[in-house]
């Protein structure tokens, strides 16, 4: 990434360049990114081409305003931490579903990112409803947080029976008030490792993105708004909800414009991507 690029990305989410790669700037550009960086799933729907490159996402955040979903997200939030000077590493997830079943491989992307002043944190932007602030990733005990109430646990055997390691070498479970939310793998990945997840969910007439569409982000209270379809869901941050139904087209579009700032020339709806 060139430095006129981070530069633009910083003031596409609100955020001065930090001085150091420190802790506390790290905590303030994740917040940035969620208050302004919008969770979505629209290109699905739209017909638009999901590319997993650098230049693409960063296309797509910073000179579209758009969001993404987790490996677009992740992926474009990593490179602008990795030029501020953060070390950044790729983790690859599976996503606790119904029944606590584990999803697929490469099911979701996250970061892990080191700090100057010796801080070891598990960072995401891209998993919807998740922690405001990064995660201690050698703590083991609850780390409350203003999303909830957030936990990093060894994980224990998988469905085929195999454990995940020993020693801070296999696996971990994070949970959000005791919920498991995602299993997180220790091994380094590259973005490219995660082509074929980002097409399943794509693609697949199971995977929630294709059968539903949803715009998300984090709201000054602490609380969130999301759109999806043609209802508009405020919660606030004590978990009070207020939802407003859109009759036309041009509320919808609005509501887009307005909420998360994004532009659109159509309104996108499940099955008509191609249209």
């Amino acid at each position: 990434m060139e430095s006129v690029q981070a530069d633009a990305y910083l003031r596409r989410i609100g955020a001065e360049r930090p001085a150091l790669p420190t802790a506390d700037a790290l905590r303030e550009l994740q917040l940035r990114h969620l208050l302004t960086v919008p969770f979505e799933n629209l290109s699905i729907h739209l017909g638009e081409e999901i590319v997993l490159e650098e230049k693409q996402l960063l296309d797509k955040v910073v000179r579209a305003r758009r969001g993404g979903f987790c490996y677009e997200l992740n992926g474009a939030f990593g490179a602008l931490l990795a030029d501020l000077g953060f070390e950044v590493t790729l983790l690859a997830a599976r996503v606790y579903g119904e029944g606590e079943r584990l999803g697929i491989p490469f099911d979701h992307l996250a970061l892990r990112v080191r700090t100057s002043d010796g801080g070891d944190w598990l960072v995401d932007v891209g998993f919807g409803a998740n922690s405001h602030y990064p995660l201690a990733f050698g703590e083991r005990g609850e780390q409350v947080d203003p999303a909830g109430t957030f936990r990093l646990a060894e994980a224990g055997a998988d469905p085929a029976g195999v454990r995940g390691g020993t020693a801070g070498s296999g696996d971990l479970d994070v949970l959000r008030d005791g919920t498991p939310q995602y299993r997180l793998e220790l091994r380094p990945r590259v973005l490219e490792d995660c082509v074929s997840g980002a097409w399943w969910h794509s693609t697949s007439p199971v995977s929630h993105f294709t059968r539903s569409l949803v715009c998300s982000r984090v709201t000054d209270d602490g609380g969130r708004i999301t759109l999806s379809g043609r209802k508009l869901t405020i919660t606030a941050a004590d978990g009070r909800k207020h939802g407003l139904d859109m009759a036309t087209d041009e509320e919808v579009l609005a509501a887009y414009r307005e909420r998360f700032g994004i532009v659109l020339e159509r309104v996108p709806a499940v099955g008509r991507a191609g249209s």
